[in-house]
């Protein structure tokens, strides 16, 4: 077996779990079946993650990057803060549709972390990760764009997190993506709505 620094094992093993865990669920994942996917030895395994809890919280951190990394790329500015609002928007739907699997693993990942005593930390760590994430990009494209808003960053960021949380449930639980679009122009409407007037004209 060829040698690799041991954070790119990590992230071998973390994407390997990812792939068991959308197959098979988390509670029927194992540590073994983890190694069987990713092709190394439980040896390997205990040395990267010294725990369970510090798999899971790897595993919920990449997740969350996978998405953020497309939506990262679309949201380069645009002719208006309303066209770079709206592409941020539908990269990160593009990814609900493509990975279903997936995001419905987030799901799983916060009802496990709650029913497992000492796991909680997890689930609340992994709500926070949401709004820090749109906390950063709202942060970002303020920057890039020159604008300032009418709210705090972390207010519009957990309103943000709740209403993209909310509307990925529903399209897992209905299946019907035709909804989306007319949601997630309402709420690029109001996100640029909130752009203070001097900084939208100056």
């Amino acid at each position: 077996m060829a040698r690799m620094p041991s954070a790119e094992r990590r992230r071998q093993l973390t994407e390997a779990a990812i792939r068991a865990m959308t197959r098979d669920g988390v509670a029927g994942t194992t540590t073994r079946s983890i190694c069987a996917e990713a092709g190394v030895s439980l040896s390997v395994f205990h040395y990267c993650f010294d725990s369970k809890q510090a798999l899971l919280e790897s595993v919920i951190a990449a997740i969350t990057e996978h998405s953020v990394t497309v939506v990262r790329q679309a949201i380069q500015p645009k002719t208006t803060l309303r066209e770079t609002v709206r592409a941020g928007f539908q990269a990160y739907w593009d990814h609900v549709s493509a990975h279903p699997g997936e995001h419905m693993l987030t799901y799983e990942l916060t009802q496990y972390a709650l029913r497992q005593p000492g796991f909680e930390h997890l689930a609340r760590r992994q709500y926070e990760r949401y709004s820090d994430t749109y906390a950063e990009l709202i942060e970002q494209l303020c920057d890039r764009m020159g604008f300032a808003l009418r709210v705090p960053v972390p207010s519009l960021a957990r309103y943000l997190a709740a209403m993209t949380d909310g509307l990925t449930l529903n399209h897992l639980v209905l299946g019907d993506g035709s909804i989306a679009a007319d949601i997630l122009d309402t709420v690029t409407d109001h996100v640029a709505s909130l752009a203070a007037d001097d900084a939208r004209t100056g």
